[in-house]
């Protein structure tokens, strides 16, 4: 959440219906029976007081249950990465990379986590450092959204298999779900959801049981959506989205 146009006291505290009001989250009126209904919590505990004041910037504020970002001068933002993009910021090979894509971006960004240059689709990029080492870190379990478009007919055992879990010969590969979305004579489209983050590891597990990818693309990270970006677009995390990120990487 943005730090302009919330405005704090001397003492960098802000009236606590005022900065629900200021986050978009309901109007000034709506925000107080929000608070008196027991809706809005502060660090764990309920606040029903009109009046509580908070520190926008490291009060845990959650509205109903969902988490509301604390007022930060970072910035998270989603990408939709071409395929033939590098998914570093600089490169010696002199190729297209993420920063070719947002130079016209003041803050020095970070990616997090990684795309093959030959997979195209969602990754997130930010100027919290914090933020882009937890969530790209597996220990975190976020969840992360494939669509592969691979050869052959991919069978309903085939499905099983991955499901029951593959090992590669760095370990195993957990799948969280997998279903098959459209299946021809000589290729099939899978959409499967994982949470590892190691090399190439969609086209690896699916190599693996015999259905080498043709095309791949990442669709979602946690809560956050592809659908609707432009190839090679960036847009601004919504407050849903990243309340719910910072609580999957316990920030």
């Amino acid at each position: 959440m943005s730090e302009a146009g919330i405005q704090t006291d001397d003492e960098g505290l802000i009236r606590l219906q005022k900065l629900l009001a200021q986050s978009g989250v309901a109007s000034r009126r709506k925000c107080e029976e929000l608070m008196l209904d027991g809706l809005v919590e502060v660090d764990g505990e309920v606040v029903t007081r009109l009046g509580t004041k908070v520190d926008p910037r490291t009060a845990v504020i959650r509205v109903d249950g969902k988490r509301l970002p604390p007022v930060s001068a970072s910035v998270y933002l989603a990408l939709n990465k071409p395929r033939g993009v590098v998914s570093t910021m600089s490169d010696p090979e002199g190729r297209r990379t993420l920063q070719d894509l947002v130079a016209d971006r003041p803050e020095r960004l970070f990616h997090v986590g990684r795309l093959d240059t030959d997979t195209d689709g969602l990754i997130l990029l930010t100027n919290d450092g914090d933020f882009a080492q937890r969530l790209a870190h597996p220990s975190y379990e976020v969840d992360k959204t494939y669509v592969a478009e691979v050869e052959g007919r991919v069978s309903t055992g085939t499905l099983r298999t991955l499901l029951d879990g593959v090992t590669l010969d760095d370990g195993p590969v957990t799948v969280s779900s997998i279903r098959l979305v459209q299946q021809g004579r000589e290729k099939s489209i899978v959409e499967l959801v994982i949470h590892e983050g190691r090399n190439r590891i969609v086209r690896r597990l699916l190599d693996h049981v015999g259905h080498p990818v043709r095309r791949l693309t990442r669709t979602a990270i946690g809560p956050v959506v592809l659908k609707g970006l432009p190839s090679g677009e960036l847009r601004d995390l919504t407050l849903a989205e990243l309340g719910e990120l910072l609580d999957q990487a316990q920030l």
